[in-house]
């Protein structure tokens, strides 16, 4: 305790040695030089905001975020999300400050290799939280990423979730993407005051000037979210400061910070008059006389600007040595909850990990002929009693999508109550999801996800960065086809499967499919592919469900054989003259068309595939074994016919559709569209 009081003393007197404003403005500078120079050295880049930005940035990182220099990956420390990714000069110049990059890495923005790209990818070591570039998603991570703080403060007691802040930084751009109205109405309506965003707001886009395009009050909106906003000059230190401090001081809601700053800050055109507020430096170089009177301008050398100073040097290693004594006091309050609760410090080790949870799969019971969303139930009922980190998550769907099961064993949160583990997003998908990644980037949760599959559209910008950014995000799709029936085409998925199924042909940058997508054929098989998602720690995973009940596979059937992405259904015969495929609901249908073609004596092989790209990372044997080369094949698909080409192949025949769907009962809909057993027996015959 002793050891406590001495650095809470100390850090006492470190609040009170605030630095000049001199020194400050420096080192503001200092971000800008080098986050212009970058971009002149890479000859394309994005100036004008990073130089706009570089106050605010610079007094966050030197007196306020609090990290581990030391651990990087340090569970309780504050968390800066960074929107618009394009402003990557800043952040970078930044983190060089505090010693994660070098001068020469600065050099390389934008080149092959180098650990500068255009766009930040997530990287905690080198202290980056998340990937960003697709406007308005960076911010939404931030929003994920402060729930998970609330609900691990909650499960644990550990206090150091209590003093965790997120930090993220909106630009013009990022605030007018729609993504935005469900990032403010969910932080504000969950009262997430551990939620600090700094709204760059320096009325200046690529293109245009803001006032172009929008003229609502930003600061009223908010407020009418349930925000604390607070607006400053965003590029003076000492109102920053004072911004901040409010901002900590909230205890019921999420504050915005506007912060009216300049676009190019400090630039100078080549006649040496004011660059400032102009769209011409929002996305290219300053270039030529232009780039060496701003360099002049903000004191460096034109020939050699990229320098850290000498009194820039100086308030960064004070601030190493403060964040060594704050982040002491931390650790020992820290050690003190986890020697009172061993049990939970335990848990909570091993939730960081990211190691797959353990579940009682065997246990789960399935009721026969059931529909796969409602298999679905019956796991995510496990999962909640059993996975105490796993956050579920619906788009105002979770009766409809049966993420219900999960729900039914726990409760929404609410503000002032982060006890529950669902998360009840409302109508916006796409926020939903970039919300659930946002809590895997914080780490410490597993994070899923529901709405209908044809909904998927919305979320597929979000999708793609999960998938870049390898994060086991969960995702689970129903009313998988046509067969949702009288709703209609615009409920009905045609496309979406074909368009899914692309992200596990594509490769992550560690040569992995950068996602796993499963279809199961019933519910026997739905277990097995959600044992498959949750031991999938390494890449997104999706769920593609039935809203129709499905008939069982043939008894004895071994649906572990399903971890291997297709397997050989049992009842199929040896030597068969036909190999039929599908997925999901096609594959019982296959089973029933088969009972047909053994009445003519045709013999039958069926192979179910929740999953083609897991398939294709099995032996060259066994996908031999599975579907031998130049056998006949035939595939049956409720989505476009291409869904199943690498597995049919050209000398194969695919049943599918090639437009959209119609409104009717989904079984007037089979005999329709030829999904009868009736259909496989004819367009099978054809073949032979």
């Amino acid at each position: 305790m002793l050891f406590g009081q001495f650095y809470i003393a100390k850090i006492k007197s470190i609040l009170i040695n605030m630095n000049s404003k001199e020194v400050m403005n420096h080192a503001a500078d200092n971000i800008r030089i080098l986050a212009a120079s970058m971009v002149e050295k890479a000859k394309s880049g994005h100036p004008g905001g990073a130089m706009g930005g570089a106050d605010f940035i610079n007094v966050l990182y030197a007196e306020y975020l609090q990290y581990d220099p030391k651990n990087p990956k340090w569970e309780g420390r504050d968390r800066f999300f960074l929107d618009p990714g394009h402003m990557s000069p800043m952040l970078y110049s930044q983190l060089a400050l505090i010693g994660k990059f070098t001068l020469d890495e600065l050099k390389q923005l934008r080149q092959w290799g180098s650990p500068t790209p255009g766009h930040p990818e997530v990287d905690v070591m080198r202290g980056i939280e998340n990937t960003s570039g697709p406007l308005g998603q960076g911010h939404v991570f931030a929003v994920g990423a402060a729930i998970a703080a609330k609900f691990l403060a909650a499960r644990t007691g550990n206090p150091t979730f209590n003093k965790e802040t997120i930090y993220a930084y909106i630009s013009d751009g990022g605030i007018q993407e729609e993504i935005s109205q469900g990032a403010g109405r969910i932080a504000g309506h969950l009262g997430l005051d551990n939620l600090i965003m700094f709204y760059d707001s320096n009325d200046i886009q690529l293109s245009t000037e803001t006032k172009d395009v929008i003229s609502e009050d930003t600061a009223m909106k908010y407020r009418a979210w349930g925000w604390n906003v607070i607006e400053i000059n965003g590029n003076d230190c000492d109102e920053i400061r004072t911004a901040l401090d409010a901002a900590k001081a909230e205890s019921k809601r999420p504050t915005l910070i506007i912060g009216k700053c300049i676009m190019g800050k400090g630039a100078r055109k080549d006649d040496n008059s004011s660059y400032e507020h102009n769209c011409k430096t929002h996305g290219a170089p300053l270039g030529g006389d232009a780039y060496k009177n701003t360099m002049i301008n903000l004191g460096a050398d034109p020939e050699n600007p990229f320098v850290i100073f000498d009194d820039v040097k100086e308030i960064y290693a004070k601030r190493e040595e403060e964040l060594k004594a704050i982040v002491a006091a931390r650790y020992e309050e820290e050690a003190a909850w986890a020697a009172a609760n061993p049990e939970k410090a335990a848990q909570l080790k091993e939730w960081f990990s990211g190691v797959a949870p353990k579940v009682d799969w065997v246990g789960i019971q399935q009721k026969a002929n059931d529909a796969t969303r409602n298999a679905s139930a019956a796991v995510l009922g496990a999962l909640a009693q059993q996975v105490p980190n796993m956050i579920c998550a619906s788009a105002d769907l979770s009766n409809s999508d049966k993420t219900d099961g999960f729900l039914k064993k726990t409760h929404a949160f609410v503000n002032g109550d982060f006890s529950g583990a669902f998360f009840q997003a409302g109508v916006a998908e796409l926020t939903m999801a970039c919300c659930c990644i946002g809590m895997a980037l914080h780490g410490g949760v597993i994070a899923a996800c529901g709405t209908f599959f044809v909904f998927s559209d919305y979320m597929k910008p979000a999708v793609r960065m999960a998938a870049l950014m390898q994060l086991p995000v969960k995702f689970i799709w129903t009313h998988d086809a046509f067969r949702v029936g009288e709703d209609g085409p615009t409920h009905e998925p045609v496309e979406q499967e074909a368009q899914i199924r692309l992200m596990e042909k594509l490769k992550n940058h560690h040569g992995k499919n950068s996602m796993l997508v499963l279809r199961p054929a019933d519910a026997e098989e739905t277990t097995v592919c959600w044992k498959l998602a949750m031991e999938n720690t390494d890449t997104p995973s999706a769920l593609i469900l039935s809203r129709q009940n499905i008939n069982m596979l043939p008894a004895g059937t071994d649906y572990s054989q399903a971890a291997k992405g297709a397997y050989i259904v049992a009842g199929s015969d040896e030597n068969p003259d036909v190999i039929m495929v599908a997925s999901g609901s096609e594959v019982s249908t296959l089973v029933a068309g088969a009972e047909l073609l053994h009445k003519d004596g045709v013999k039958t092989r069926i192979v179910s595939v929740p999953s083609e790209g897991l398939f294709r990372s099995q032996s060259k044997e066994y996908q031999e074994s599975t579907l031998p080369a130049g056998a006949k094949v035939f595939g049956l698909t409720a989505g476009l016919p291409v869904n199943l080409l690498g597995l049919v192949g050209a000398n194969g025949k695919i049943w599918g559709l090639e437009s959209f769907g119609f409104s009717a009962p989904y079984k007037v809909l089979d005999e329709k569209l030829g999904f009868t057993a009736e259909n496989v027996y004819n367009q099978v015959k054809e073949m032979l």
